[in-house]
């Protein structure tokens, strides 16, 4: 089959577009033929070796050297939870069919269309401890990826497969925020970061729940965010705590960090709550201590998911409850292009990878 392999940290470089052998599955694992795949943030930042406690500097910083063609330097430790096992098969997102399954697997699941929870819990749902598809094993950058079978969700709606595509990982981390946080009707709720992938999805999914969002993000796309659900708008570079005033939000739902994170935790009430899944503007923030102490805040931090989390997914998706947001589709092999384009932050919602169909892998691969 053909694979994007990751090779390891470093540029674009490391990205093989290759011949791989199709996985061989062992008990209770399923085979799927992989329809679209969406790019992430992740992806990127695994192979930038962002995750790595040695880099306290934003994404953007690292993906400038990353046009530069500049290797991060890491010691070990630039993957989720261990040493990132290159050479992989990146991926984090799969909607794909059931193309066989194992023994212990379910037989009728062959030919459904799919998508995969890609936050896995390995110790239970009593253990926080998880694993993540394309960060800890081979993901979907490829034309099959096999997974345990408890990780695959039919879903039954008129959503093309790139449509699909857009969900698990942005919507499902987006979901895991606003659950653990418990986001409720009427609540104030800002939204950091809100023309990305998991802030758009957060937008969708708070509004669901009846809350009063108020999103962040840059000037150019305000008025698209508004459009999507969000209430009220601010401009990414504008003083929230001056556009809002200090105790006047519920729940911050933020995957930025960087140096707006001291202006967040001002604008939240007493006994206000603030979840974040990610650090894109730079890891290292400062924390008044007063400001968590004195205002009973909670401080929730969210990257292994709860068992609700994509089962509620599915169900939105089939009810009509959420829309995708599709922002631009690439054939598998022009890998490079979407993470370029990518990393310039000028678009609102997913990009997302369709491999070659099989059987027609060098026509498909000149278009």
């Amino acid at each position: 089959m053909k694979a994007i392999v990751t090779t390891g940290n470093g540029g674009y470089e490391k990205l093989d577009y290759r011949d791989v052998p199709i996985p061989e599955l062992a008990a209770n694992e399923v085979l799927l033929q992989v329809l679209a795949a969406g790019v992430n943030n992740t992806e990127i930042n695994t192979r930038l070796g962002w995750y790595s406690s040695t880099v306290t500097t934003s994404t953007e910083a690292l993906t400038i050297g990353d046009k530069e063609k500049q290797e991060a330097k890491t010691e070990g430790d630039g993957g989720w939870n261990e040493a990132t096992p290159f050479p992989f098969i990146q991926g984090t997102d799969c909607c794909g069919r059931v193309a066989a399954v194992a023994q212990g697997a379910i037989e009728n699941l062959i030919n459904s269309r799919v998508l995969v929870r890609s936050c896995m819990r390995s110790s239970g749902w009593d253990s926080l401890e998880n694993i993540w598809m394309a960060s800890d094993f081979d993901g979907a950058f490829a034309q099959f990826v096999k997974v345990p079978a408890t990780e695959v969700f039919p879903v039954d709606c008129d959503w093309s497969d790139a449509e699909l595509g857009t969900i698990p990982c942005a919507y499902g981390t987006a979901e895991n925020m606003v659950h653990r946080a418990r986001v409720a009707k009427d609540e104030h709720v800002l939204i950091a970061g809100a023309s990305g992938g998991v802030g758009s999805a957060a937008v969708q999914l708070a509004k669901r729940r009846g809350a009063f969002v108020t999103a962040i993000a840059g000037k150019a796309k305000l008025e698209t965010v508004h459009a999507i659900g969000a209430d009220r708008v601010i401009a990414r570079d504008d003083d929230v705590v001056a556009c809002l005033g200090e105790k006047t939000v519920d729940v911050v739902v933020d995957n930025v960090a960087g140096p707006c994170f001291g202006g967040m935790l001002k604008v939240l009430k007493r006994g206000g709550r603030f979840v974040s899944s990610g650090a894109i503007a730079g890891p290292l923030v400062e924390l008044d201590m007063r400001d968590f102490y004195l205002k009973d805040l909670t401080l929730i931090g969210c990257t292994a998911w709860d068992e609700p989390v994509f089962p509620n997914l599915v169900s939105y998706i089939e009810k009509g409850e959420i829309k995708p947001l599709l922002a631009k589709t690439f054939p598998l092999h022009k890998i490079v292009e979407a993470q370029r384009e990518f990393t310039e932050k000028k678009h609102v919602g997913k990009f997302v990878l369709i491999p070659p169909p099989i059987g027609h892998e060098e026509q498909y691969c000149q278009k």
